[in-house]
């Protein structure tokens, strides 16, 4: 009996945790029920991961050659298209093998799914791994009562009585009706197996997902967390074990996908100082944390870790009282600010912050000091999202109360509310575009700081930036990573005072952000003339080894690796010589290392 758990995941480095705890849990269930003296066909339970990238034609195909008896999708907002499509042509395919649906986005209104697909049986609602087992159970029984060959089939008029039995599912009875079971309860979580020992997937190449707890102790009313008030954690010993298994195979990100991580701070503790004793250099450790719950402990725990070992994302969201208010969201901003400007100041740990716009009780302005009150802080990345109205969640209870109206189509992303117009948020898409081109990439910090000073507010900075894209028509180009920084010159030109010689100090910041990141051999057209001699170039890079001894990060370098993995920059407003290396550099920044020569 094959059974095929199906993923279509965002991207191919990603890969899907929850078909690999169903599997896993399964598998143990099903073995444990044949060593009781049950009689049950072999299963054979498989994992089919695709993206969204894929032609859906091509997974369609994948999937009718495995030949699966039994299909389960699992579903999440950006892949619902995906597997509502494939389910409706599976149907029509393979009419007669049962197609199940699982995840967030199809545990909230079963029903609606089951009546807008008719060609699938049933839905697993919530937590699915107790459930999945059961369905394998119901589906290696019946098809042990009519046959244990590898195509037998299963008694259709007993799968509609077990089915009744299994909680946590609504499905299609024999009659054409709707059934709707009562929802299971939350599991232990210590009791699932740890999935990736025999998971057959490749880890040197995905970003690994991991959890240490489920739940979340807060009430956010855009969160589909805060329906589940059960908080419960895996059991430390199992934890640390699971950890060294990824130090140990130089897995290069684990990503943890608790809620709020650092919620118990026992558990948090235990688990920073673990990594941070057991590190090796390889293992990146990615975590969602409250940072105003962050103490004096764990604070100084973060900062003596070896920079790059964690990185953390921080969920803001809004620092305006009434909205943080209005979505039942305990912040205390003061306490984030504080946090996260000691962390930055320690230069070891990546942050991530969050913003959502859309919210209730925030317009443009209101949006746009949230804005600067979180660029405040120099985040490495700084995330610009929109509110998705998540089906289940408190916030799509109040859409009619918000004037809130959002997309038919999945992520049902906000278009406007009663607060902010779809004018607004074409105007925020705007900026976040410029965020994500600008600011997150790194590649032009030092010149950023230096323009932010010439406007009102950081807001006004991007916002003017993108206005300047739509009037040129940029926004609507694919532009090289060297014309970026051609129209962010031009951008400067038509923002700052041309008297002044401040055109030429911005070529220069623009020029010093470009090697930080680029050994480019060829200068690119904004940075203008190369201000290096040739003679100077050429006794530079003659010097002996011994004779660049105040230079310690290039000792080892002789004359051939000196030329290939350093650039010598003549910067006219600082008087000196700027060498960038290019096989040292900064952890968090990727920026090459720089050394002023004299």
């Amino acid at each position: 009996m094959k059974i095929l758990l199906a993923a279509v995941n965002a991207k191919y480095i990603h890969s899907n945790l929850a078909v690999y705890c169903l599997r896993a849990y399964a598998q143990k269930y099903l073995d444990r029920q044949k060593e009781s003296g049950m009689h049950l066909l072999d299963a054979e339970i498989e994992v089919a991961e695709y993206t969204i990238n894929q032609q859906t034609d091509d997974i369609l195909a994948d999937i009718y050659k495995r030949k699966p008896c039994v299909l389960c999708f699992s579903c999440y907002i950006w892949n619902m298209e995906y597997a509502e499509a494939l389910a409706r042509e599976l149907g029509k395919i393979r009419p007669d093998m049962p197609i199940w649906l699982g995840g967030p986005e199809v545990s909230y209104d079963a029903a609606d799914v089951l009546t807008r697909i008719p060609a699938v049986k049933g839905i697993m609602k919530g937590e699915g791994e107790e459930t999945f087992a059961e369905l394998c159970e119901m589906y290696c029984i019946c098809g042990a009562e009519e046959g244990d060959g590898p195509d037998a089939g299963y008694a259709k008029a007993d799968e509609n009585e077990r089915l009744a039995k299994i909680e946590g599912i609504s499905y299609r009875d024999g009659d054409g009706g709707i059934k709707n079971n009562r929802w299971r309860r939350v599991m232990d979580l210590s009791s699932l197996p740890f999935v990736y020992t025999q998971s057959g997937l490749e880890l040197s190449n995905k970003i690994i997902y991991y959890e240490s707890s489920r739940g979340c102790p807060f009430s956010c009313s855009y969160c589909l967390s805060s329906v589940d008030k059960q908080l419960r954690f895996r059991d430390l010993d199992l934890v640390r074990k699971e950890i060294q298994f990824f130090i140990d195979q130089g897995v290069p990100q684990v990503k943890f996908v608790d809620r709020t991580f650092n919620c118990k701070h026992e558990h948090a503790v235990s688990i920073w100082r673990y990594i941070a004793e057991h590190d090796r250099g390889i293992t990146n450790f990615h975590f969602e944390v409250a940072a105003d719950l962050l103490n004096e402990e764990e604070l100084e725990i973060l900062g003596g870790m070896r920079p790059g070992l964690v990185q953390l994302e921080i969920g803001v969201q809004s620092t305006n009282p009434d909205t943080i208010r209005e979505i039942r969201r305990v912040m205390d901003f003061s306490r984030v600010r504080n946090a996260v400007n000691r962390i930055r100041k320690g230069r070891n740990i990546h942050q991530h912050l969050d913003l959502i716009a859309g919210l209730p009780c925030e317009d443009i302005k209101s949006f746009a000091r949230s804005f600067d009150d979180v660029y405040a802080l120099k985040p490495e990345q700084l995330q610009l999202g929109f509110l998705k109205v998540l089906k289940g969640s408190y916030m799509e209870e109040k859409r009619q109360e918000y004037g809130l109206v959002c997309q038919d189509r999945t992520p049902y992303e906000v278009l406007y509310t009663r607060w902010m117009s779809y004018e607004d948020m074409i105007r925020l898409k705007g900026v976040e575009e410029m965020v994500e081109v600008y600011y997150n990439s790194g590649q032009f910090r030092n010149t950023l700081e230096a323009l932010e000073a010439r406007f009102s507010s950081a807001f006004s900075m991007y916002d003017g930036l993108y206005r300047f894209y739509e009037k040129n028509g940029y926004e609507k180009q694919q532009h090289k990573r060297s014309a970026r920084y051609e129209i962010l010159l031009e951008y400067i030109k038509s923002s700052v005072d041309e008297s002044g010689g401040e055109t030429e100090y911005f070529r220069e910041l623009l020029t010093y952000d470009y090697y930080l990141r680029e050994n480019a051999k060829s200068r690119p057209d904004f940075a203008g003339e190369y201000k290096v001699p040739k003679e100077t170039l050429r006794v530079f890079y003659e010097k002996e080894e011994s004779e660049h001894r105040y230079l310690p990060a290039y000792t080892g370098y002789d004359r051939n690796q000196m030329r290939k993995m350093t650039h010598l920059e003549y910067f006219a407003r600082l008087g000196k010589y700027v060498l960038f290396d290019y096989k040292e550099r900064d952890v968090l920044s990727k920026d090459a290392r720089t050394c002023e020569v004299c």
